[in-house]
C-alpha cells in the first residue's frame, strides 16, 4: 500500500491516512479481507507516529471499512454496497456545489449547466 503524507496540506496525517485508505477500499483498490499493514508497521514507513496510525485506522473501523482481528491485525472488510453508493454520493455532491459556485461567478444558470451537461455526454 502506498500512501502519501502531505506535512503542508493543512490537513491531520491521520486524516490524509483515513482518506486514502477509504478511496483505496471504496475505489476497489483493497480486496475484501486483504491485510493491512500492522499500525506500528505503517507508522515506521510513514515515519508517524504509532499514535497518529491509531487514529486513522480506528476511523476506518468506525465506518465499517476494516475490522481488526485480535493478535492477527486489520484487514479490509467486505464492500457495503450502499455505503460505496453513499460515498459516491458525497463526492458528486461535492462536485456539484463546487460547479455551482463557480457558474453563479460566471454568470450561468442551470438551464446553461444542464445544456453544458448535456453536451458533454452526448459526446461520449
Amino acid at each position: 500500500m502506498n500512501l502519501m503524507i502531505s506535512n503542508s496540506s493543512g490537513q491531520p496525517i491521520y486524516e490524509q491516512i483515513y482518506r486514502q485508505i477509504k478511496d483505496l477500499v471504496l475505489g476497489g483498490g483493497l480486496a475484501e479481507h486483504q491485510p493491512l499493514p500492522s499500525i506500528r508497521l505503517l507508522a515506521k514507513d510513514l515515519r508517524i507516529s504509532v499514535i497518529t496510525t491509531k487514529r486513522a485506522y480506528e476511523e476506518l473501523e468506525r465506518e465499517g471499512l476494516i475490522y481488526t482481528v485480535p493478535g492477527k491485525g486489520s484487514f479490509v472488510a467486505e464492500r457495503n454496497a450502499q455505503l460505496v453508493r453513499e460515498e459516491h454520493l458525497r463526492q458528486i455532491e461535492t462536485h456539484m456545489d463546487a460547479i455551482a459556485q463557480l457558474a453563479q461567478r460566471c454568470g450561468l444558470d442551470n438551464k446553461d449547466l444542464m445544456e453544458m451537461f448535456s453536451i458533454l455526454h452526448l459526446e461520449d
